[in-house]
């Protein structure tokens, strides 16, 4: 097993690495930037090393500190989390090359899925099911674009190689816009990604995103964890997650999640990792793979009980995995709710000191954060300061423990978007299960 590690990351996940690595008897290090000297992982890790002010360039993206510090610690391994640099092939490359492991995929598999025109060929090659569209980059021919599109049929999107986060895509509905759109496109690609690649693909109109949870371990066996769904968006970013998701049958489940085995098996994928699909009238359509831990891997975890960080580490340790497809069960239902530091009505982020928090409880809750009484936020990161999990034996009682949760939580100080969950949390459509990608955008008037 690994002896010590870096957790190069902040915040709830990196103390739910903490954690995990206290189980095992792994030793850590927790690398932080200068604004982030009090955060509860910093306090609880075994060594710390301060790698550069609060800006995140200077800091959790700046990669020769990060490694110095595995360096000065006698280190053995680096965890990335999520964000920052975790889906970086450059960094996992850099990190292996300096004699280290790193805690996720090989440098190759990060580089394969990260670039979204060689991930769907991949795809495609693998027997993974994928939105029609142009099936690689767009070339500078007019008449062949439009063309293309025709095919495909209005609306058509277009999207950037290099995308994510929402960014890096134009919807197009009528051919006398298509042209504009993709030069728009790849300029607006050009400056934010380096990269003005572009590709087409069918725009579908009332989807779902579903993602099916796989581990692999790059020596021949890999399992899916079932699937989440992640529909309850804002902005293409997700605000609530559940796992199962509601409708998917046994056999749906089944045959996509064999997909993904299959896929992680032919492209040698080794650690955790999500694929993301849009699901509507009933077909699952490929649209990026995550190659990384995901902030919503504990509705994975409540309705398996597998701890997904934990197998994380055994892979990156050399391990086979020991779980088989048959020892994957569903145990209930869970959802997540993720939980901001920002104005419930405007989006705002709200820093600031936080005077008084209460975390809730109660049968089947879970609380994923970092934050304390007395603990300042600061302006610096991403928002999200904690995630609540409710588990349940159904999907209806997930619910009324979330809705109690959310009513037990105190956050004094600064706002939140609790006010938000619990809004939604009446909504009969979301009671009902199933609302598609577009539904809080348009019921917040967005």
């Amino acid at each position: 097993m690994l002896e010590k590690i870096v957790i190069a990351n902040r915040g709830e996940i990196a103390l739910r690495i903490l954690r995990a690595c206290r189980e095992m008897g792994i030793k850590t290090v927790a690398v932080h930037s200068t604004a982030d000297t009090n955060l509860k992982h910093v306090l609880l890790a075994d060594e710390t090393v301060c790698i550069g002010p609060a800006q995140s360039s200077a800091s959790y993206l700046n990669m020769p500190a990060i490694i110095s510090a595995a360096e000065v610690t006698d280190s053995v391994a680096i965890h990335p989390g999520y964000g920052f640099l975790s889906e970086n092939a450059d960094f996992a490359e850099r990190v292996e090359d300096s004699g280290f492991t790193f805690i996720g995929p090989k440098s190759a598999s990060i580089r394969l899925m990260g670039d979204k025109v060689s991930a769907i060929k991949a795809m495609k090659e693998a027997g993974v099911p994928c939105v029609p569209g142009s099936d690689g980059p767009l070339e500078d021919n007019p008449d062949e674009n439009l063309r293309m599109a025709r095919e495909i049929g209005y609306p058509i999107i277009i999207k950037a190689s290099g995308g994510g986060g929402g960014r890096g895509m134009r919807v197009v509905h009528a051919e006398a816009s298509l042209l504009n759109a993709i030069t728009l496109t790849q300029a607006e690609a050009r400056a934010a990604f380096g990269n003005d690649v572009v590709y087409m693909e069918k725009f579908l109109e009332h989807p779902r995103h579903i993602e099916v949870q796989v581990l692999a371990d790059g020596q021949g066996n890999a399992i899916h964890l079932n699937e989440r769904d992640c529909s309850m968006q804002r902005r293409h970013q997700k605000v609530i997650e559940e796992a199962p998701a509601p409708g998917i049958t046994p056999e749906q489940r089944a045959e996509i999640g064999k997909r993904c085995v299959d896929a992680c098996l032919k492209i040698g994928y080794r650690s955790a990792g999500t694929f993301e699909f849009l699901y509507q009238d009933g077909e699952f359509y490929f649209i990026e793979m995550n190659t990384r831990l995901q902030v919503e891997h504990p509705v994975t975890e409540m309705i398996t009980g597998i701890d997904i960080v934990k197998q994380q580490l055994r892979i990156a340790a050399g391990e086979k995995l020991k779980l088989t497809q048959d020892d994957v069960h569903i145990y209930g239902h869970a959802i997540e709710c993720r939980i901001n530091a920002e104005d419930p009505k405007t989006f705002m982020p709200s820093p600031g000191l936080i005077k008084l928090w209460h975390s809730p409880g109660g049968p089947g809750i879970r609380v994923e954060t970092h934050i304390y009484s007395g603990y300042a936020v600061p302006p610096y990161y991403d928002s999200m300061i904690g995630k609540l999990i409710a588990h349940g034996e159904d999907r209806p009682t997930a619910i009324a423990r979330m809705r109690n949760a959310l009513s037990e939580a105190v956050i004094e100080g600064i706002k939140t978007n609790i006010p938000l969950h619990q809004e939604i949390f009446q909504h009969s459509a979301f009671k009902g299960g199933g609302t598609d990608i577009h539904y809080l955008e348009k019921r917040l008037g967005l």
